[in-house]
């Protein structure tokens, strides 16, 4: 999420496999084997008040629903509306979290389950939806390109710590009109992972699901085994508008998983207290699962969101503020105490450059949201809070999130004596080198970074600088790029996808596919 998305929100209504969590099983945690480092800033009585508040502010002063068809099916289930409000009672409200999954997945191109949204675990995807990127030669932003895209695909793509990509940039030589269909074509052609995704107006939607289905084989197969989730976003304070309560019951009635992007602006948008936005959120989060749910009971949802503070001192969202940090999971306890799968964002930076700033910014919230339990953890890659990618800053947000894994795999005791038995061996000595307990074990028990973390002895001559994390992060991208396979695309869906596209490019105006390179095809 881009801060052009978020300014462009603001203005609609006002306007291994990159997993971690679900190893050891639950059995070794409960049975005290390995404690799970965790990290919560809410207690009960606490979430109960925000619920208690949220619920209330439902009622009153009720939350604007902009769509007809949204109204209609509160309206039609006892929600009172008056004037474009709809002031939804409790009751209901409860009902539609009840009827909401308490877990889903997505699944990669070859069907294997690769995303769990459930419980405690943790995956991570690049940030999205950004205008500019970082020119690494420069160091100044640019508006991207689709080349720009595809570059940061097939970089994630080869990241393990990635367990989906993201419809990363707005692609600048693409026209807007198709712009969230064709950033969704480029991932599908590039990359085999789940993907995480957004439409942006209500036209554009269903050539989006189309291209999933003839991605899965028909509307069905992608229903039974989704491969995207799609970002849906309020409008705060408490706004549903057309298009966005459009989207949510289209993607219920679809069956294709849904993710709501509340992101109150605490000071600006929502109540400068780090409480009072966390109520705003969840009364948002809420009434659009009551929306969603009443569309399609059942239906896959996620409580997710993008919540920061409002610097007073810039007019800024600063999304590597710690303060930021503590509302995104602050939010999501709220959406785990309700039982419900969880997103934030986080791992972002408000520095312009791919500097020591951005490593403390980005590394502290990767470890606080993992730490958290929040299943789908986006924002890694992006600078300047949201308003720029980099893919030097992927593969360094890439070191940060391994050391977030081997924070919350905890400390296991591996061997049948802890120290003892291998003292034994060595006495005072010290030799611990020579112990095949070393040798069968150090590499589970240490993460080994990438050249991207210099551990290294100085060797460099006295008067010559050492090279720095962001040259030796460029160089990580060109290895990984090289490294990089293109999927293989059986010639059905080759077809489907290229007829699709050319449909959606001719009515755009476009003579050709940019980052495809394919021609166009009739669509008669």
């Amino acid at each position: 999420m881009g801060r052009r998305n978020r300014r462009g929100w603001l203005r609609q209504g006002r306007s291994g496999r990159g997993c971690f969590g679900s190893e050891p099983d639950a059995d070794e945690y409960t049975r005290g084997v390995i404690v799970r480092p965790r990290f919560e800033l809410l207690d009960r009585p606490l979430l109960d008040r925000i619920l208690e508040e949220a619920f209330a502010l439902l009622m009153n002063p009720g939350v604007k629903v902009s769509s007809p068809e949204a109204t209609e099916l509160l309206a039609s289930a006892g929600a009172r509306v008056e004037d474009g409000v709809a002031h939804i009672p409790e009751p209901l409200a409860r009902r539609a979290l009840q009827s909401a999954p308490r877990e889903f997945f997505l699944y990669d191109r070859a069907g294997q389950s690769a995303v769990h949204y459930g419980a405690d675990e943790v995956h991570f995807d690049p940030g999205s939806s950004c205008l500019n990127v970082l020119d690494p030669d420069t160091l100044q932003p640019r508006l991207a390109q689709s080349a720009d895209l595809v570059r940061l695909i097939q970089v994630a793509e080869t990241l393990p710590q990635y367990a989906a990509q993201s419809t990363a940039v707005v692609c600048n030589d693409i026209p807007s009109e198709i712009g969230d269909f064709y950033r969704l074509l480029l991932v599908l052609w590039h990359s085999n992972k789940p993907i995480v995704t957004g439409a942006f107006s209500a036209d554009t939607l269903q050539a989006m699901i189309d291209l999933l289905a003839a991605d899965s084989g028909s509307l069905d197969a992608l229903k039974s085994k989704p491969r995207a989730v799609f970002d849906v976003c309020p409008s705060p304070p408490l706004h549903w508008t057309e298009f966005a309560a459009y989207n949510l019951v289209a993607l219920a009635r679809a069956g294709i998983p849904a993710e709501l992007i509340s992101m109150p602006l605490a000071g600006a948008t929502g109540p400068v207290t780090l409480a009072g936005s966390v109520v705003q959120h969840a009364a948002e989060s809420i009434s659009g699962i009551t929306i969603h749910q009443l569309a399609a009971p059942g239906a896959p949802i996620v409580w997710g969101g993008a919540p920061a503070i409002f610097d007073m001192s810039t007019g800024g969202a600063p999304m590597g503020a710690i303060e930021t940090a503590m509302l995104n999971i602050a939010c999501t306890q709220v959406g785990k105490y309700l039982g419900l799968p969880t997103h934030a964002y986080l791992v972002a930076t408000d520095s312009k450059l791919v500097d020591a700033q951005a490593g403390m910014e980005s590394s502290i919230s990767a470890a606080l949201g993992a730490m958290a339990g929040i299943n789908m953890i986006s924002g890694a890659g992006m600078l300047d809070s949201l308003a720029c990618h980099s893919v030097e800053k992927l593969v360094v947000d890439a070191e940060a999130i391994a050391s977030a894994q081997r924070l919350v795999a905890g400390i296991e005791p591996r061997t049948e004596s802890l120290a003892v038995n291998m003292f034994a061996q060595v006495g005072f000595h010290g030799d611990f080198l020579k112990l095949k307990e070393t040798r069968a074990l150090f590499r589970s028990e240490q993460h080994f970074p990438s050249a991207v973390i210099d551990r290294s002895a100085r060797e460099e001559p006295e008067n010559a600088p050492p090279r720095n994390a962001f040259d030796r992060a460029r160089d990580r991208v060109d290895q990984l790029s090289a490294s990089y396979s293109q999927p293989t695309l059986s010639p059905r869906v080759k077809q489907d996808l290229l007829t699709i596209a050319s449909r959606e490019a001719k009515r755009a105006g476009l003579q050709y596919l940019p980052g495809i390179e394919q021609p166009l095809r009739s669509t008669m």
